[in-house]
């Protein structure tokens, strides 16, 4: 017997009868014997023999198997995408290839290649923060390989994409703070060649104008984790800029945020309130509790999973494109409400 992996030939060879005959034992072929059946599939189970699974996608002429884009698999939100992908694509018998960006415009090329050379039968894609050209995604449409895009899309192009209310999002997160008292409150963004940047800077602008509150563009500065969040407090603090509020991108920049705040000795919320976005496991167990937008990241992977595998299996694909819009809630937590005096 070989040492490398089991094969048809090799049951064969053991049982002394032909390569075709296991094959069809094993489909359970009427043609074949109960006897020979069972003695197949015995020692199929015995040897640990496991289907090629490259001839049968070249003979099915489909892999089921997808593959998945993330730019950080260490971000709550994004770790929670994923398991609604897998979730949903093991129910339907799909096997999930899962690449990292770790949000690198060359990194989300090489992707694509690899998860193309493995005759993966979908893609899922949230694209990375470097992002500014697109044409590894005409690859995959070239290659005719359905892509949805879920919580960052590319503008302009037609694909099935699953997003949340960024800019409603950012405009209640923001309209709360100004309700609970703030009224100069300054906004960690996110990059602006990310649609979710620019969506949530322009609700947060939205909210502060309804008010009549007073907008100044160096009170939006780009910090989107915790380490520009630290520098961006310090900034604050020492050049004395009265605030009274900060609304962040994520909650990572938030938590920085707030982090930096308290060991400057500045009082979180009466001094200044925090809001982040994403409502990770971190959230909660801040001191105070973190407020935030809670994305729904696992229905988020769950939707865009359904989509993509609709879209795999329809006889015809040339059915249009949809945007599913999920609600995204703020969830209200100590870092926001002022104590009252």
């Amino acid at each position: 017997m070989s040492s490398g992996l089991i094969t048809i030939k090799d049951i064969a060879r053991e049982l002394r009868i032909s390569p075709s005959t296991v094959s069809r034992a094993l489909k359970n072929h009427p043609d074949i014997s109960e006897e020979t059946k069972i003695a197949v599939n015995e020692l199929a189970r015995k040897l640990n023999y496991q289907p090629n699974a490259v001839a049968l996608s070249l003979k099915q002429r489909r892999s089921n198997t997808i593959g998945v884009i993330i730019p950080e698999i260490v971000h709550y939100f994004f770790s929670s995408v994923i398991s609604g992908i897998e979730d949903v694509a093991y129910d339907a018998g799909f096997n999930v290839i899962i690449c990292q960006s770790n949000e690198k415009y060359d990194r989300e090329v090489v992707n694509t290649r690899t998860l193309l050379a493995n005759r993966v039968d979908g893609i899922l894609v949230s694209i990375s923060k470097e992002t500014q050209q697109f044409d590894h995604f005409y690859k995959i449409r070239e290659n005719e390989v359905p892509v949805v895009f879920y919580d960052r899309v590319v503008p302009g192009f037609e694909a099935d994409q699953v997003i949340v209310d960024d800019f409603d999002a950012a405009y209640r997160a923001t309209r709360h703070m100004i309700e609970g008292g703030c009224k100069k409150i300054v906004h960690f963004a996110g990059p602006q060649n990310l649609l979710i940047g620019q969506l949530r800077k322009e609700g947060y602008l939205k909210a502060l104008r309804e008010a009549g509150l007073e907008t100044r563009n160096e009170w939006i500065m780009e910090a989107d984790n915790f380490e520009k969040a630290r520098l961006a407090v310090l900034n604050i603090l020492d050049e004395k800029v009265n605030i009274d509020g900060i609304f962040a991108v994520n909650d990572t920049t938030a938590i920085g945020a707030m982090h930096t705040l308290q060991k400057r000795g500045v009082k979180v919320p009466n001094q200044i309130a925090v809001v982040g976005f994403s409502d990770g496991r971190l959230s909660g167990i801040t001191d105070p509790a973190l407020t935030s937008v809670d994305q729904h990241g696992y229905e988020m992977g769950t939707v865009a999973t359904e989509i993509l595998l609709k879209r795999i299996l329809a006889e015809n694909k040339n059915y249009p494109f949809e945007t599913r819009v999920l609600n995204a809630n703020l969830v209200i937590r100590g870092s926001s409400v002022k104590e009252i005096s």
